[in-house]
């Protein structure tokens, strides 16, 4: 809104509306499903790329770096305002700390198990949510198939760490209460102001276990860069497309579009990491597909 005090009597163009806002209604065009699609794809490639930084700063400092600078990144493009209700900051805090617990418990699966195990398993949290809040049986038929890919997906891998397996558990929990703490983000603050404030949260939960673990060996520029790589992939773009979606679909709907998780993990674990997928991921990849596909045709923006 233009400053009354200045622009009071005066009259010419309205002012053009800021890069934020134009691409604020650039995504907002595009369907909900898409914008989940897209948002799997950038934080499966992020995840990717953050294994190749585990060597240098581990997993703590890894999460540390995509958390942080992802918020730094954030809070720039938002500039939020802390004025804000008790709801709101309810829900951000809530947000920052589920989050935050997500990042940590999957980085430390991440760093014991292949990456498409890890979501593979990541994802029974938004299976439990698309189940449980589900009252159409078109729904339910959908879970179960993804379910049974899930099932396919971890065919044949071997020996895994228990450990690690825990994590992802802990991760998938984390997961669950994320699709339903993101949709109270979503109700109780505008546009990307939760958001970053959200991520500034969470970082300041993930910073300290990263410098206690790596130290000054965060500070060297090429994990920096790389580390902001990571943040913008993993964090920065799913996010924001998720808390759009978010604000469009019920919850129950993101839950089961998200099933398409674990294919989109074992395709880029094969592509970026070379990890080479047997006949029954393949058929696992087919599953969750299918299931995704028949979730999205029965998403609807206003149910």
């Amino acid at each position: 809104m233009p400053n009354t005090d200045v622009d009071r009597g005066r009259s010419g163009p309205s002012p053009r509306p800021s890069p934020t806002a134009r691409a604020g209604r650039a995504v907002g065009a595009i369907p909900p499903p898409a914008l989940v699609l897209l948002g799997i794809v950038s934080v499966q490639l992020g995840s990717a790329s953050a294994k190749h930084l585990f060597d240098a700063v581990g997993s703590f400092g890894t999460v540390a770096l995509r958390l942080l600078l992802a918020a730094a990144v954030l809070m720039l493009l938002w500039r939020p305002s802390p004025r804000m209700g008790r709801r709101a900051w309810t829900a951000v805090l809530g947000y920052g700390v589920v989050l935050g617990s997500m990042n940590l418990c999957f980085y430390l699966a991440l760093a014991r198990i292949p990456l498409g195990i890890a979501v593979t398993v990541e994802f029974l949290g938004p299976l439990v949510v698309a189940l449980a809040g589900s009252r159409r049986w078109p729904d339910v038929l959908w879970a179960v198939l993804a379910a049974g890919g899930v099932v396919l997906l971890m065919e044949g891998r071997g020996d895994l760490d228990p450990v690690g397996l825990l994590f992802a558990l802990a991760a998938g929990a984390c997961w669950g209460l994320y699709i339903l703490v993101g949709a109270a983000l979503g109700r109780h603050t505008a546009e990307g102001d939760g958001l970053a404030l959200g991520m500034a949260v969470a970082a300041l939960m993930a910073v300290p276990f990263g410098v206690a673990d790596s130290g000054s060996a965060l500070l060297q520029p090429w994990v920096l860069a790389a580390g902001l790589g990571v943040a913008l992939l993993s964090s920065v773009i799913p996010y924001s497309l998720d808390l759009e979606a978010l604000r469009r679909i019920p919850p129950r709907v993101f839950g089961v579009l998200m099933s398409l998780e674990p294919a989109v993990a074992a395709l880029v674990g094969l592509v970026v990491l070379g990890e080479s997928l047997r006949w029954p991921q393949w058929i696992a990849v087919l599953c969750v597909v299918v299931a995704s596909a028949g979730a999205a045709r029965g998403a609807r923006p206003d149910a």
